[in-house]
């Protein structure tokens, strides 16, 4: 059994930013779960364009408003609390935070914790594991 508490994660290199966003990475590869769980938090006022081409991604909003704009079709959706969003498709998308957003993420195959977002928005395909 996994227990982690997010609260004593924000300080530790689980914790990751820029000026706009922190993900706290709740789960990470390496606890073999399959996928990897962060818990999100943006910034009012931002905006953040983002296409994970190698990865799947499931949002749902906990807290705050904003909107998300499939950059293939042009269709805007508004996230407020309930709300969630599936990357099935490796969507290019716009997030929009108007209020600060908190978000629950899970991200197939799972990330390892030291991604960084590339210039298209994605991070970098996972390496197989032996």
């Amino acid at each position: 059994m996994i227990v982690r508490d997010v609260n004593k994660l924000k300080d530790t290199d689980r914790a990751v930013s820029d000026a706009e966003w922190t993900s706290v990475r709740m789960l990470l590869a390496d606890d073999k779960m399959g996928f990897s769980f962060h818990i999100t938090y943006l910034k009012a006022g931002s905006e953040h364009t983002f296409h994970y081409k190698n990865h799947f991604e499931s949002v749902f909003c906990m807290q705050g408003k904003g909107s998300i704009t499939d950059l293939a079709t042009g269709e805007t959706h508004e996230i407020t609390p309930g709300v969630m969003y599936a990357l099935n498709l490796h969507d290019k998308h716009t997030l929009r935070a108007e209020e600060e957003l908190v978000m629950a993420c899970c991200f197939n195959p799972p990330v390892t914790g030291t991604e960084v977002h590339q210039e298209d928005g994605s991070y970098a395909a996972p390496k197989e594991v032996a």
